[in-house]
């Protein structure tokens, strides 16, 4: 029994769409490293000095001004903050996660408008379904060449289609 669920989950896990899956969760959280070096160490930097020598990791709100560090010393920095013990609201990381955010979904809706892209190629380049020879007749539903002017089931009389019947010229 124990064998049998062994030998069942290595076929779910070994099939292609779980293994995609782990690959893109995997490639995912790597991008998501890339994108949050971009916006800590390339993004932020620029846009604090331009607004006064700003760092966004140090902006918070201190919800509890009587927590000082040692020797009485109101904190000056977020870390400062957490280490004499005082509640903090960081919204300077929260508006660092956000342009993250941002970053991977405008990364990920370029991507998708490239796939979207190239499917849409590959649909203009495929073939013209081929025209079928055949048809229903109209009085049993059986299927009868396009050209036939009876039907082959019901012997019904039926108009051909794209020639010229006997009857008709």
């Amino acid at each position: 029994m124990i064998k049998s669920f062994f030998n069942e989950f290595k076929t779910f896990a070994m099939r292609g769409n779980v293994v995609d899956l782990a690959v893109g969760v995997i490639i995912g959280a790597a991008f998501g490293k890339i994108v949050t070096s971009l916006v800590n160490d390339i993004v932020m930097p620029p846009i604090g000095k331009l607004l006064g020598n700003v760092d966004f990791k140090d902006l918070y709100w201190n919800l509890d001004p009587s927590k000082t560090l040692d020797g009485g010393k109101v904190p000056q920095s977020l870390d400062q903050a957490r280490e004499a013990g005082a509640a903090v609201i960081a919204y300077g990381a929260f508006i660092n996660i956000l342009i993250d955010f941002l970053l991977v979904a405008l990364c990920v809706f370029l991507l998708v408008k490239v796939i979207n892209k190239l499917n849409r190629k590959k649909e203009a380049e495929a073939p013209a379904p081929v025209e079928s020879k055949t048809r229903e007749c109209p009085y049993c539903l059986s299927e009868i060449p396009k050209a036939a002017s009876r039907c082959s089931h019901c012997t019904s009389e039926v108009k051909p289609v794209g020639q010229a019947s006997p009857t008709n010229g």
